[in-house]
């Protein structure tokens, strides 16, 4: 990941030269020089990517750039990080040490003019590979026009007969329990037809009660119950904090009071099989189990009296279409590109993932590339079917731009199946380095480009979508997980640690020496306790199912192993008390911490890089004593908190740096009332997420004229708010807000509003529906109450999403013209509900009616508004499969 590393490295020696250059002064003159140096490699690297994997002599010397560069960053973050502490020391500290920091600056000294060497003897003698990657064409050059982004379908090409098949073994045969499976090599299309299936109108209405689970090679026995679990009810706490043995229990005592249908998507082994039957109970309802696997005596093993359903390769004419669909867009393909085409998809021997990851070069490439790509499919015919695969995902990777690499790599530090937040995703890129700063546009804004991009050439697949149509969670293909994986192990890009032995680990392992990051899976305090040691490690992340308190000896264990972390995500690591050698790790952009400790000291201000601070506590309070607004990275924190920030200083003690610092805040997630002060605001004016939780009545209290409210309504910037009112250890009844603020006092773009335990009166919905940007309104428990609702005419003429929680509501009088563009409607636990408006049957945008919980009538009138929208003639946008009813239980 060359090229990742020198745009990190410039911009990270930028950064330092900018604003923390006291840091650096006896050696600032080798950095700037350096800073020059590097920069000669940035066009070569950019304009060879594609060349690379054709010629040796490129790949030797990327090879070389990459090791010089690690080698300039680890000197030059070794020395920052050591001159930051000695800053910090005290003056008799210092006086302590008088001999030891000079030495360091003359040892930093001359690595850098060492590394200055040796770039200068790379780039002297790197002649051939300029000649080299002269000879192309320069396709990636300059911006690209966008492409939207692709939709995968649900009737996949030549699926349509298995589907049928296996609809038929899942609905026909006897009252018991029975277990299918579909079988068939990787990248077949197992998983794509399991979900063609799973989301088939005859298994929907077959089988209400459903849920999708992957299992993979390494399984979480705890999450996959809780991953079922949460398909049939509401997760508790009390369940997270089961062990398997007892969520398997209670898996099985929910599943046996109805019929269910569950898939259980790649199946490694019988084990696995016999690990997780245990959950299923017999009940004698026609209850039925999917099973995917690559493997047939997993599918034999777990049901010996039925053969699997083998899943056919596609025949050429298939093949062909699907390679339309992926290329083009549709089965339209102009002449002179047919030939060439149908060698392509006859070439790739009816594999559907090898149709797909070509697809996607032809996509971005464009139709001057078939005759190349056809050429470059030529080269793998002599394979077998699982290597051919390998190369035609290598094919892909190399022809990726140079920024997309390193993201599609990071891929596979994530577990096997794991679906990733994008949220998550994209500020772990940002940590990294690989995204940089492009015009007006924000870095999450591009990193979120950069995944749609990735989409597109079929290389991740998307597994849920927000309420706004935007990507929500994601993962990739098993094949493409491992070709991560290998190529990760080239570049020494990450180590995976999973099923940790501390008896076979030795702590001055070589191999970890050279690694850049951390993934770990599993036993991470038998890691911890092995006492490890990365010097050069920059990232560390914990994807453990299971939680792992930290005792004391070890809390320092991270910090002191790995000085020059840039990202920590110890989410599943418990902390008994704040890890304060956390706070000498300078480099750190990203940081996920869980504890039950409610201040963050001040020295967390001395993390000038931080980027984003995500706390998980177990109370219900959190103090910001760190001076955030002076870290001029920082861009979100997140707490479960009811967190107090610190107060900025006063306007007339505001210096010109100060100034130059505003504007980096863009999520603050949960603050208390107190906080949404004036100057608070005024120094995070580009926030586009709040969320606040606390006794939100103090956000209402008219004081000299004005309320703490007023201040929202500056941040022109918001679209989404989020209110928890919380007023424990009082009842949420003793919190309720009389009324809401007038309408102009609300942010005014705000797109997204939740609200909770407000108690509010429905008349006050009038206020929110004259918010004229507002998409999506979800109304959680107790935000509401009172037996009557009669919106107002004219009011929400941008909704999109109607989610309403727990509430007392019994009649709900309204009509199309009140939701106009409403397109999804979520009722919970709505109890005293007689019935659903009939007029929603006249809302053509309508796609979606989920209720969950409410009551018999409620649930007869949801009916009627379907049958009534299946009749209307000239409504067939929202026609058949276009409108979905989902009502749980389902026998009401």
């Amino acid at each position: 990941m060359a090229d990742a590393a020198v745009e990190f490295l410039l911009e990270n020696l930028k950064q330092l030269l900018l604003y923390n250059a006291t840091l650096i002064l006896d050696v600032k003159d080798q950095v700037e020089y350096l800073y020059n140096d590097l920069s000669l490699f940035k066009a070569f690297l950019k304009d060879s990517t594609e060349k690379r994997s054709q010629h040796g002599v490129l790949k030797e010397l990327v090879k070389q750039i990459r090791n010089v560069v690690y080698e300039a960053e680890d000197a030059v973050d070794t020395f920052v990080a050591h001159a930051a502490v000695h800053k910090a020391r005290k003056p008799i500290e210092k006086a302590f040490h008088i001999f030891d920091y000079p030495a360091k600056l003359r040892s930093v000294a001359r690595e850098i003019e060492l590394i200055r060497a040796k770039v200068k003897d790379i780039y002297e003698h790197k002649k051939f590979g300029f000649e080299v990657i002269q000879v192309g064409d320069g396709s990636d050059r300059g911006t690209k026009e966008k492409k939207p982004p692709v939709v995968e379908e649900d009737n996949v090409v030549g699926f349509d007969d298995e589907a049928e098949t296996v609809i038929k073994l899942l609905t026909g045969g006897s009252d018991e329990l029975e277990v299918i499976s579909i079988v068939g090599m990787p990248g077949l299309g197992k998983t794509t037809l399991a979900k063609m299936i799973y989301r088939d109108p005859k298994i929907e209405f077959e089988f209400y009660s459903r849920a999708w689970v992957y299992v993979s090679q390494d399984y979480s026995r705890k999450e996959v119950f809780l991953n079922i679990l949460g398909n049939f009810t509401q997760l508790t706490d009390d369940m997270y904090k089961m062990n398997d043995e007892k969520l398997a229990k209670e898996l099985y005592r929910v599943l046996e009071k109805g019929k269910y249908f569950i898939v259980m998507d790649d199946v490694w082994s019988e084990e696995a099989w016999n690990d997780l039957k245990i959950a299923f109970p017999k009940n004698n309802k026609r209850s039925r189990i999917l099973i995917t696997s690559r493997i047939r005596r997993v599918a034999r093993h777990a049901n010996p009296n039925a053969e699997p359903h083998y899943l056919r390769f596609l025949t050429h004419d298939e093949s062909w279409r699907l390679l339309q669909r992926k290329a083009l867009g549709s089965e339209n393909c102009p002449d002179e590109l047919v030939r060439d085409g149908r060698h392509i998809a006859n070439e790739c021997q009816g594999l559907p993932l090898a149709i797909v990851v070509i697809g996607g070069i032809l996509l971005e490439k464009g139709t001057d590339w078939w005759e190349q790509v056809a050429k470059s499919v030529d080269a793998y015919i002599a394979l077998d079917q699982e290597k051919r695969v390998d190369n035609f995902i290598a094919l892909s990777y190399n022809h990726l731009p140079y920024h997309l690499k390193a993201c599609f790599i990071y891929f596979g530090m994530f577990p096997e199946d794991f679906e990733i937040p994008v949220w998550k995703l994209v500020r772990l890129w940002i940590a990294e380095g690989f995204i940089q700063q492009h015009q007006e546009m924000s870095l999450e804004d591009i990193g979120e480009e950069y995944l749609e991009d990735l989409v597109n050439r079929n290389l991740v697949m998307v597994g849920k979508f927000r309420s706004n149509g935007k990507i929500k969670t994601c993962r990739i293909h098993d094949m493409l997980h491992e070709f991560c994986k290998k190529e990760a192990a080239e570049e020494n890009f990450f180590q995976e640690i999973k099923r940790f032995d501390q008896g076979s680990y030795v702590s001055s392992n070589p191999a970890l020496e050279r690694y850049r990051r951390l993934s770990i899976h599993s036993r991470v305090l038998n890691y911890i306790s092995s006492k490890p040691v990365g010097p050069r490690v920059r990232s560390f992340l914990c994807f453990s199912a299971e939680e792992t308190i930290l005792p004391a000896e070890h809390i320092s264990s991270i910090p002191g192993a790995f000085k020059l972390l840039r990202v920590l995500d110890a989410r599943s690591i418990i902390f008994t008390r704040f890890p304060t050698d956390v706070t000498q790790l300078v480099h750190l952009r990203y940081v996920v911490l869980s504890s039950n400790f409610k201040i963050l000291p001040l020295a967390i201000s001395c993390l000038w890089n931080l980027q984003t601070l995500l706390v998980q506590t177990s109370s219900r309070t959190l103090d910001i004593k760190a001076d955030i607004w002076k870290m001029i990275q920082l861009r979100h924190i997140k707490t479960n908190a009811s967190t107090a920030l610190p107060r900025p200083l006063s306007k007339s003690r505001k210096s010109k740096d100060d100034i130059l610092m505003i504007g980096s805040l863009q999520t603050l997630s949960t603050i208390s009332p107190e906080s949404c002060t004036e100057d608070v605001f005024a120094r995070a004016p580009n926030l586009k997420i709040l969320g606040i939780r606390g006794q939100l009545a103090k956000l209402l209290e008219n004081k000299n004229g004005s309320m703490l409210f007023d201040s929202l309504g500056k941040l022109s910037h918001l679209e989404n708010l989020k209110l928890l009112n919380d007023v424990f250890p009082r009842p949420p009844s003793e919190g309720k807000l009389t009324s809401l603020p007038q309408m102009y006092k609300f942010p005014p773009k705000l797109k997204k509003l939740t609200l909770s335990d407000t108690l509010l009166d429905w008349k006050d919905m009038s206020t929110l529906g004259m918010l004229e940007n507002l998409e999506i309104l979800k109304l959680k428990d107790n935000a509401f109450q009172g037996d009557w609702w009669q919106p107002e005419d004219g009011g929400f003429r941008a909704l999109r999403v109607l989610h309403i929680g727990r509430t007392n509501l019994v009649h709900w009088n309204a009509s199309a013209n009140h939701f106009p563009r409403l397109r999804h409607l979520f009722l919970k636990h709505c109890s005293n509900l007689a019935s659903l408006p009939l007029g929603f049957a006249d809302i053509l945008s309508l796609q979606l009616i989920d209720l969950y919980c409410t009551t018999e009538s409620a649930a007869a009138s949801a009916r009627r508004i379907q049958e009534t929208k299946m009749q209307v003639p000239g409504n067939e946008s929202t026609r058949g499969t276009g409108f979905k009813l989902s009502i749980y239980p389902p026998d009401q």
